[in-house]
């Protein structure tokens, strides 16, 4: 059963002293079952954040449902350049986030369910979730073959991973999310987590591939409202709750003090690329002078998501030393990024306002890097 979570509802959430506590008179005498009413991974990262850092859990678990509009959710500790394919997202207005948990790289759209399972840290059981999620799906399907992994993936048919697991440990509270493919895009899913990047060199977690496959392929009656309602009623059950998703609003501050904030922290280029590993790419690319091909090396060191050491190499007669000097000390210290370069190329053009010649060249080799970026 839903329902609207407002401060009208005997369901109030409790909060520890660190938080204002506008709005909070009552406390959460059991557990808790949410659902978000927004689509913004950005916003529903940050109750995520919200819930992990504020409320008090002991005694008090909380299942969050939430769906997102297309967007790519990489682990705390990944490369995006590695583990997606940025071009065709920038193209497709797909968002990228960067979360707080490790593990891999994972696609969202309104055909996927995410769920986060909050505990006391002395209460994280990873596995006693999945197995809830099991037995929630076979309560709708009794025929279905899914299992838990010791991966903490789910598996359907034993082969085509449904769910994949990620968690945050905190010093008291800790959380557990997964997803859970009902209807997803495979076909778009395919494409937007390969990285067409060549030539990096990362200490960052790299994700695992694997065979996917949607629940309603197996059975069409497994929709995500109809699974969603499933693992709701299975784990108040097993919580001995009540039975009511609670629906609410990640911007609403009376609810979540500052949760805006954190929103907003989340969409910075400091945290979604800025947080990246360091790590190099060493590449080269051909460019067409007097009809035949010429080869140019590049080879860049990033730091923090800023080119820490460039080298562009190119034939002497292509382009003089001292325009290849020019660039590589231009992209000393910019965002790597297609946006920076853009404007880089731009600056070097008012160096030399009347050589047409090397203004081509320059947005050929910029036009070439940004294709790495």
């Amino acid at each position: 059963m839903l329902i609207p979570f407002s401060m009208k509802n005997c369901f109030q959430l409790l909060c520890n002293l660190k938080v204002p506590a506008a709005g909070f008179k009552d406390t959460v005498k059991s557990g808790l079952i949410l659902q978000s009413v927004s689509n913004d991974v950005y916003q529903n990262l940050a109750v995520e954040d919200w819930i992990h850092d504020h409320m008090n859990l002991e005694a008090k678990p909380v299942l969050f449902f939430w769906r997102n509009s297309p967007s790519v959710v990489i682990g705390r500790h990944q490369n995006p350049w590695q583990e997606c394919n940025l071009n065709l997202m920038r193209e497709e207005g797909v968002k990228l986030a960067r979360r707080r948990s490790g593990g891999g790289t994972v696609y969202h759209d309104m055909g996927n369910i995410n769920l986060t399972f909050f505990t006391t840290k002395k209460k994280y059981d990873r596995m006693e979730n999945l197995k809830l999620v099991v037995k929630a799906l076979k309560a709708v399907q009794p025929q279905l073959d899914v299992r838990a992994t010791k991966r903490f993936d789910l598996l359907l048919d034993g082969q085509f991973k449904i769910s994949g697991t990620a968690s945050k440990i905190g010093k008291a509270a800790a959380y557990h999310h997964c997803t859970l493919l009902c209807s997803t895009d495979g076909t778009f899913l395919s494409s937007l987590l390969k990285s067409p990047y060549q030539g990096i060199r990362s200490t960052a977690t790299a994700s695992t591939p694997a065979l996917v496959k949607n629940l309603m392929e197996k059975d069409p009656t497994l929709t995500c409202e109809a699974v969603i309602n499933a693992i709701a009623t299975e784990y108040a059950t097993s919580h001995q709750i009540d039975n009511h998703i609670h629906l609410i609003n990640p911007t609403d501050e009376t609810l979540f003090p500052g949760i805006n904030s954190i929103a907003k922290e989340l969409q910075t280029w400091e945290w979604i690329y800025g947080k990246t590993p360091k790590f190099s790419v060493n590449t080269s690319f051909s460019v067409l002078y007097e009809h035949s091909h010429l080869e140019v090396k590049v080879f860049i060191d990033i730091k923090n998501g800023r080119i820490e050491i460039c080298n562009i190499e190119a034939p002497d007669h292509w382009l003089p030393l001292e325009i290849r000097d020019k660039l590589n000390s231009g992209f000393i210290g910019s965002k790597f990024c297609p946006i920076e370069t853009t404007m880089l190329t731009s600056i070097l053009h008012r160096t030399c306002p009347e050589d047409d010649e090397l203004h081509s060249k320059w947005n050929m080799l910029c036009e070439k890097i940004k294709g790495i970026m």
